[in-house]
């Protein structure tokens, strides 16, 4: 179930939330005790990310303080006041996973769900990243939904360290936090500058976060692609995004050479032919651009009929 479209994330006031996660604290949580005894190799066994400004929540409003408490700290000047218009819904006294994800890509930055497990959750703030965690400070008949940001750990002490509500630095039983966490169904996001890439994605699924941002910022979508590709640069989805990116900017050569790194690799991919027979057109390279979209016509497929299109208009040209 997603809470994007349907539930009312409303945060609730300080002084409840610390009664509620008291209440909460001496509940065993599982998959923490799992995590506990098979420490992921790797991981260090405490962590705390510096410099994340707090901005206390006014009631009902931590979703636009959680998100500029994470923007901030990527380098966009922004503060929750900033956000509210774009975020928070009066009527319902809250904020949506959405707008949250949108309102930062509308900063220029990729904003990207991790993994849904506590692993993923340490290896990103261990990596130094700060994740908004969505909880419910309360019970499934009667949730109470909120945001914070989590900006450090424990494993002696067994504690998560939160920016919460008005509390900076809030230290939270790591069984606690799952328990509330859990009831979001694990929601967590990261509010990422596009140079930076984050600690546990894969490339499919940062991929999809850069495509959501091109069409707000076709000029940071471009700088991501091309971070993540220098991990992961055999990724198709990545290749195509690089070009397209590029194009956007009418970076015609730049687009071209993306587009041939993609069909080098991947030259089954018809689509990609096509875009490199376009940039090569668009810079006059005529034949180059014709041998290329008899490679797109001679792969077929669902846009078959565009490439021969362009093929005409490529053949046209004098």
């Amino acid at each position: 179930m997603s809470f994007a479209a349907s539930a009312p994330l409303s945060c609730l006031r300080a002084i409840v939330s610390a009664a509620v996660v008291l209440a909460l604290a001496g509940c065993a949580a599982p998959r923490v005790a799992s995590l506990q005894q098979h420490w992921p190799p790797g991981l260090s066994s405490e962590a705390r990310i510096g410099g994340v400004p707090f901005f206390p929540q006014d009631d009902y409003q931590c979703g636009p303080a959680a998100l500029a408490m994470t923007a901030a700290a990527a380098g966009a000047q922004v503060t929750p006041e900033q956000l509210v218009s774009q975020v928070y819904l009066p009527g319902r006294q809250g904020s949506l996973q959405l707008e949250m994800l949108a309102a930062g890509r509308r900063l220029g930055l990729v904003t990207h769900r991790i993994r849904p497990d506590l692993e993923a959750l340490l290896q990103e703030v261990a990596a130094g990243n700060p994740v908004v965690v969505l909880q419910n400070l309360s019970f499934q008949f009667a949730p109470v939904w909120h945001y914070a940001v989590a900006i450090g750990f424990d494993r002696g002490s067994n504690t998560i360290i939160l920016h919460s509500g008005r509390t900076e630095n809030m230290e939270m039983s790591l069984h606690a936090f799952e328990r509330t966490w859990e009831r979001s169904e694990r929601w967590a996001m990261l509010a990422m500058p596009p140079g930076r890439l984050p600690a546990s994605a894969d490339a499919s699924a940062y991929a999809a976060s850069i495509v959501a941002l091109e069409r707000s910022s076709p000029e940071a979508a471009r700088k991501a692609y091309a971070a993540a590709l220098d991990r992961w640069p055999l990724d198709p989805v990545l290749q195509l995004g690089a070009g397209n990116t590029a194009y956007a900017q009418r970076d015609f050569e730049a687009a071209a050479r993306a587009y041939g790194k993609l069909v080098a690799t991947h030259p089954g991919l018809a689509d990609g032919w096509n875009n490199l027979a376009q940039a090569l057109l668009d810079q006059g390279r005529r034949s180059e651009a014709l041998a290329a979209i008899d490679k797109a016509v001679a792969l077929g497929g669902p846009r078959a009929g565009s490439y021969r299109q362009l093929r005409q208009e490529i053949q046209a040209r004098r």
